[in-house]
């Protein structure tokens, strides 16, 4: 007897020290979003938006960021990333939104609808009158991508709008827009990405249907079971 329960004990000791190190290891492993980063140490001015986002499978679920990479010259989206489920929950309620700025080289790691992070800066644009007593934010013609794949593709950045994300800034909270547009929840990302939504209704009836049939199934070994005990009852 002793020897096979120390021989049990020394596997679980083994198990548990495997599990540890894989555990260790996944930690450690380097985030997509910091490959990018590295990837991008010599370009002075970029935002990286979490431009998708899925999850993949049941018992072992995969998740995965897509991201767009905007500069002055270009726009780039990059291919699907595995990425930790604890960072995918982390960063679920930003669709759509800046995760990582980077403006004459100094990073920004607040999260902010995207282009916020330039407005209010002479080199990059100008506040102009809106005809009503506001003001609005245009981006110069060599940085007219900002305006068209960030704060240009839902309506304009408002001084009203700048002044209060500067606020959010400030306490490091992420920023939503004056009516929480912005963001996974928000009405904007419904336009911007449908896909998600799509994807995501498909996986939420996917998972109700395979609970309905484990339950099901329960239910019928059950009835099974209780009618062979009562036809034991009548011999």
């Amino acid at each position: 007897m002793f020897p096979v329960i120390n021989f049990r004990c020394r596997a679980l000791i083994i198990l548990t020290l495997l599990s540890a190190l894989l555990m260790s290891c996944s930690s450690r492993k380097e985030l997509p979003i910091t490959q990018i980063q590295r990837q991008l140490k010599d370009v002075e001015t970029f935002t990286i938006i979490l431009d998708d986002m899925q999850e993949e499978g049941f018992f072992s679920t995969r998740y995965q960021h897509k991201y767009k990479i905007v500069t002055a010259e270009e726009t780039k989206e990059t291919e699907w990333y595995d990425v930790p489920k604890e960072y995918y929950l982390k960063n679920e309620p930003f669709l759509g939104m800046a995760i990582l700025s980077k403006k004459d080289g100094e990073m920004d790691n607040n999260v902010s609808p995207p282009g916020y992070s330039y407005v209010g800066d002479s080199r990059y644009g100008k506040w102009r009158d809106d005809g009503s007593g506001g003001s609005f934010w245009e981006f110069y013609g060599k940085y007219r991508l900002f305006s068209d794949f960030m704060g240009g593709w839902f309506r304009p950045i408002s001084r009203s709008d700048y002044n209060t994300y500067s606020d959010y800034s400030s306490r490091r909270q992420p920023y939503y827009g004056r009516n929480n547009e912005y963001g996974t929840y928000g009405s904007a990302a419904k336009t911007y990405k449908p896909d998600f939504f799509e994807r995501k209704m498909s996986r939420q009836r996917a998972s109700s249907q395979s609970f309905g049939d484990r339950v099901n199934s329960r239910v019928g070994r059950t009835k099974t079971t209780f009618r062979g005990r009562s036809g034991g009852f009548g011999k």
